[in-house]
């Protein structure tokens, strides 16, 4: 019988979370054991801005190492930590079932975008959050935050017992909240009308390496692969590569499946959130080729009304 499966993970609670019920997925579908392997990334050691330690890539290169140097069988990401580019000898083996995309307003006392009042401090650590938050209400003061889930409502007045509280509120993504049960300090999911978001926000990446020739894992993760999910952020992740931008940059996408159409919306955003190009675009949604050339359709689209003039794209 095969060995256990071993699963890169980072430490963090919400991606032990998530890494945990992916494991326990493959699991059963293969009929094998697993174990999860910790790996310590640089974005968990260095704390400055992701823009100064080098976008959210910083946190997929250490586990990308340990899959190279066979310490783990598959690696789990944020779908949205992913660099647009593969990894030499790896592929992306399987997208599951997508979670709730939509970023989440955490704020004291039950406070909503429109009733948050001017001159309230929001933290975020995501420029294309600050940037739509900025747009969409520019009285507020967004201050830039990192920290892992909890540490970041603690800065909320009254979320978190003993907490600092310096802060009206805080943006997250909608999908770690839920995998973490957390949804009891959302005060607004945030419609995508408003704010966009992240390519690939609320879908994981199970990563492994293209050679291995472990039959049962492989046959696992294709079950796995849920195939909307995976098509629609190919496409998300099509307008970042070709706009050339990284992880980090003011850029929000979002595609969708119904039907036989896939649709695909996309913002470059001004940091000061004084400027927004938004576009959007449909096909026959018939596999990740297409997908992916849809996507390079809309970043053209939005390179031609001036996307490049208003938004630090470099990656």
């Amino acid at each position: 019988m095969a060995g256990a499966i071993r699963v890169g993970t980072r430490g963090s609670t919400l991606a032990l979370t998530q890494t945990t019920t992916v494991a326990e997925r493959i699991a059963g579908l293969s009929g094998r054991q697993y174990e999860l392997v910790r790996v310590r990334t640089e974005g968990d050691v260095h704390k400055g801005s992701l823009s100064q330690i080098g976008g959210t890539g910083v946190f997929v290169a250490a586990l990308r190492d340990a899959l190279l140097e066979t310490r783990c069988d598959v690696a789990v990401h944020s779908l949205k930590d992913l660099p647009t580019l593969p990894a030499p000898g790896l592929t992306v083996a399987s997208v599951p079932a997508r979670a709730d995309v939509r970023d989440a307003l955490c704020a004291r006392d039950g406070l909503t975008l429109a009733t948050l009042p001017d001159g309230a401090t929001v933290g975020t650590g995501s420029p294309r959050r600050a940037a739509q938050l900025r747009s969409t209400r520019p009285g507020l003061q967004v201050i830039d935050i990192r920290g892992n889930v909890d540490t970041r409502l603690g800065r909320v007045a009254g979320l978190v017992d003993g907490a600092p509280g310096d802060l009206d509120a805080v943006v997250l993504a909608a999908a770690g909240l839920l995998r973490l049960g957390r949804e009891a300090v959302i005060t607004e999911y945030i419609d995508p009308a408003v704010m966009l978001p992240a390519p690939g926000q609320g879908a994981l990446a199970v990563e492994c390496r293209i050679d291995d020739a472990d039959t049962s894992l492989r046959e696992a993760l294709e079950a796995y692969d849920h195939a909307h999910s995976r098509l629609a952020v190919t496409a998300e992740r099509a307008v970042l590569l070709q706009l050339e931008a990284g992880c980090a940059a003011p850029i929000g996408a979002l595609a969708s499946v119904a039907g036989d159409r896939l649709t695909l919306e996309a913002v470059v955003c001004s940091l000061d959130g004084r400027q927004m190009i938004r576009r959007t675009q449909s096909t026959v949604a018939a596999d990740s080729v297409g997908a992916a050339e849809l996507g390079i359709a809309l970043a053209e689209d939005l390179l031609a009304a001036g996307a490049a003039d208003i938004a630090p794209l470099q990656g």
